[in-house]
Parts: C-alpha cells; sequence; structure tokens
C-alpha cells in the first residue's frame, strides 16, 4: 500500500461569455469528504484531505490541509493532523479553519490559515462524538450536527482487537471559539438514542436556518430504545432504537441559552410510525 497513490487532482478553468479556457491543475495527497473541503480566498485554494485506512495501523491514517496558489502551486500545508482518525467534517472562514476528526472522540481543531504559506493549528477540544456538518453561527461560534459517542466496553476492545466509540444519538453543539486557542463546547443536546437519523448529517441544504430569528429547524427520524434497556450501559451502547417519530424539529437558538425546542412538525398520526417503520433488512 502506498500512501501516495491517493491524490486529489485540482482543475482550473476559466469561465465567461465567451467560452471556457483551461488554465491548468494541481494535485495534493488524499482525498476530500464534500465541499467543504475546499475554498478559495484571496487569490489562494485551501484543501482538507484524509490519507489511509481510519482501521489500519499499517500506516495510520492522516489528515492534512493545503493551500495552492492561483497556479495551483501547493505554498503551505500543515501535515498530519490526528493520527489513526479521518475528516469528518471542515469549514473555512475566511482567515480561520475549523475541522473535526474522529474515531472514538471528536478532537475539533482550529486552524488559522490567514498566513497562505504558513497555516497552524491554534487549539484543539476533544470531547465525545463527532460533527458530520459544520455551520457558522457568528464570528465567534459554530454549531456542529453529528453523532454522540461512547468508547466501547473493555470486553468488546479485547473481542475485535479494536479501540472503537459505539455512536449514538443525533448530537447538536454549539462551539465557541472566541478564545482560538481554548474552544469549548459551549452548549449540547442529543437526539434520540443509536439509530436516529437525519438528512441533515449528509445534505446541509436540508438545515433552515435564520440567524436573525433565532430559529433553526431540521428533519429527524427519532429513534429510541426502551428505558429498561437503557438501564445496562453496556447493553445500551450497542442497541438500536425503534424508530418512533419522523419530521422536523424546530429550536429557538442563542448563545445565551443553548437550543431550545419550541415544536415539532409531523406528517404522521400518533402511533403511526411504530406501526409502519422498520430497518429495510427486516423485509416488510
Amino acid at each position: 500500500w502506498d500512501d501516495q497513490d491517493e491524490e486529489t487532482v485540482i482543475h482550473k478553468f476559466d469561465l465567461d461569455r465567451s467560452g471556457v479556457e483551461y488554465l491548468g491543475n494541481g494535485e495534493v495527497p488524499g482525498t476530500i469528504l464534500n465541499q467543504f473541503s475546499m475554498d478559495e480566498h484571496n487569490g489562494y485554494f485551501r484543501i482538507a484531505t484524509t490519507i489511509g485506512d481510519l482501521w489500519s495501523d499499517d500506516p495510520p491514517s492522516t489528515n492534512n490541509l493545503y493551500v495552492l496558489d492561483e497556479n495551483l502551486n501547493q505554498v503551505g500545508e500543515i501535515e498530519g493532523i490526528a493520527p489513526g482518525e479521518k475528516i469528518y467534517s471542515v469549514r473555512f472562514m475566511g482567515r480561520k479553519a475549523y475541522m473535526v476528526t474522529f474515531k472514538k472522540v471528536d478532537p475539533f481543531f482550529v486552524i488559522d490559515v490567514a498566513d497562505p504559506k504558513h497555516p497552524k493549528i491554534l487549539g484543539k477540544l476533544k470531547i465525545p462524538g463527532y460533527s458530520d456538518y459544520l455551520h457558522p453561527f457568528d464570528d465567534d461560534h459554530i454549531i456542529g450536527f453529528g453523532k454522540e459517542a461512547v468508547d466501547a466496553s473493555e470486553d468488546e476492545t479485547a473481542a475485535r482487537d479494536l479501540d472503537f466509540a459505539w455512536y449514538q444519538g443525533m448530537k447538536v453543539a454549539m462551539f465557541d471559539v472566541s478564545d482560538v486557542a481554548n474552544p469549548k463546547e459551549l452548549h449540547k443536546i442529543v437526539i434520540g438514542d443509536r439509530g436516529t437519523e437525519s438528512e441533515l448529517l449528509h445534505n446541509h441544504k436540508a438545515l433552515l436556518f435564520d440567524s436573525a430569528k433565532g430559529l433553526m429547524a431540521f428533519p429527524v427520524t427519532l429513534a429510541e430504545i426502551p428505558e429498561n434497556v437503557k438501564e445496562d450501559p453496556d447493553s445500551a451502547a450497542n442497541t438500536y432504537g425503534d424508530y418512533t417519530y419522523q419530521g422536523a424539529y424546530i429550536y429557538d437558538v442563542s448563545i445565551e441559552d443553548g437550543f431550545d425546542l419550541v415544536g415539532t412538525v409531523t406528517h404522521y398520526d400518533e402511533g403511526e410510525v411504530e406501526d409502519k417503520a422498520g430497518y429495510y433488512w427486516y423485509g416488510e
């Protein structure tokens, strides 16, 4: 296995009314997650990549950030971020970049990209779970949407010869990045149990966000496990819940109070989801 076999090629075009002109290309090691892994700012192209397999230790996966100039020549980089993990979300915001990697915990990185030739990590925060999507609230606060996670037991890690975590319900967190060296998780909510899903975790357009009204809404397919199962943490961690609700969750959002659920909207009658829903591999 040769890590350098993994690369992302960037092509540059000039587009105007007279036609399309090919200007050239550049390349960086590794592969990208999605469109938020790339960004252009003040004539420079920034891109975040992962190299290697998350579950392989030979060699372990690594994460990287590269900066290319207008001719797509590499001028700056940070390599070897969070070895053994992979990128789950990235957000470039002008002179700063935010990156989430994950395997067992969620390292949330604050990165200075003001100097294209010398990007640097300013601070990081390690917390359970991960964020699939990072949405700016204001200059000093970021909202992350993803999954909560709990560490596997010693017996489970020994049986699989693997150090890992079980993902749980949907997690929404607000990060305070006003102190770039010490980012904080200011507020957090967890929706449902293992099996809870949202289109927002795969498609950022599923989020309605109105900063002026302090309002956000997104779709949720809620999965819940019985209370008696929750009493046994080892069993609860890897147990999928049953689907009990599907619809939109609407929240008031503020820096002071975090996330306040103000309503839900569903097209199903009460009890209809429990009666009709099921995991697709069960057949009917």
